[in-house]
């Protein structure tokens, strides 16, 4: 008897240490050097380009503000939608990579930045305009976040410029049972649908050349097997007490039969 006693406490003890074993899959950056100081260039980051179907905001100042204002009211282009957010004009990009201007027709954007249609907006007009100054934006730029983190959503990002772990933070950080390396990023661009597997305890991440996210970027963050068996288990409860329940009210309604 006593020999089973102890073989008992010894169970319990190695279930505690395997259980708390699964720690070391927890935080992120697990090989950075956690006692010197280090550094590294950053030769990765590429800027936002604009896509077919992408909504841009163009926003244009010149001496001659009446000149000006038909790109900014969107009076007599039927390309032009208002966002509801902002006080400039949507150019939506059609499926040619185009958008359709005032003055000077059409404009192929699709593959360019901003700051390049900007630019060039810049250049065209100034047969039109005095000194004119352009601003250009894109106004539906957004990501989405999945799995098993704290606030699952689609954010919208206002600068044209995120990372990985900054959508993660958006979305509240994973939870405790989020897989940290089975994290996957699903890109659709050019045609085709990309999917890239991450592992959150790499410092590698930073040097991927998806760590700088694109517009309707889904991160997926899997969830491991006991988020499952606690959801499982709490329906297995219910279903024992829902089914305990059912047997009381039977019992009680054939006493009630019986004593009348």
């Amino acid at each position: 008897m006593k020999l089973s006693v102890t073989k008992f406490f010894l169970f319990i003890a190695l279930f505690f240490c395997f259980s708390c074993g699964s720690y070391k899959n927890v935080p992120y950056f697990q090989d950075l050097d956690h006692v010197k100081n280090s550094e590294e260039a950053i030769n990765n980051f590429a800027p936002l380009k604009i896509q077919t179907n992408d909504l841009i905001g163009i926003h244009v100042t010149s001496l001659n503000p009446e000149a000006a204002m038909v790109f900014n009211s969107g009076q007599g282009n039927s390309g032009n939608e208002a966002s509801a957010n902002n006080q400039v004009y949507g150019y939506r990009v059609d499926a040619n990579g185009e958008i359709k201007l005032p003055l000077i027709s059409s404009m192929k954007v699709a593959g360019m930045t901003t700051d390049q249609v900007a630019q060039q907006l810049t250049n065209d007009l100034l047969p039109y305009l005095k000194k004119p100054i352009v601003n250009v934006r894109l106004l539906n730029f957004k990501i989405s976040v999945m799995g098993d983190v704290l606030k699952p959503d689609s954010y919208a990002v206002q600068n044209e410029h995120i990372n990985i772990y900054e959508a993660l933070s958006l979305a509240g950080d994973l939870n405790i049972t989020a897989k940290r390396k089975t994290v996957f990023l699903i890109r659709e661009q050019n045609g085709k649908r990309q999917y890239f597997p991450i592992d959150l305890t790499k410092k590698e991440v930073f040097n991927q050349p998806y760590y700088y996210l694109q517009n309707n970027d889904i991160l997926y963050v899997e969830p491991d097997k006991s988020k499952y068996s606690n959801v499982d288990r709490g329906y297995r409860n219910t279903s024992l007490l829902l089914s305990g329940l059912s047997a009381i009210a039977i019992v009680v309604s054939a006493l009630l039969i019986q004593n009348r």
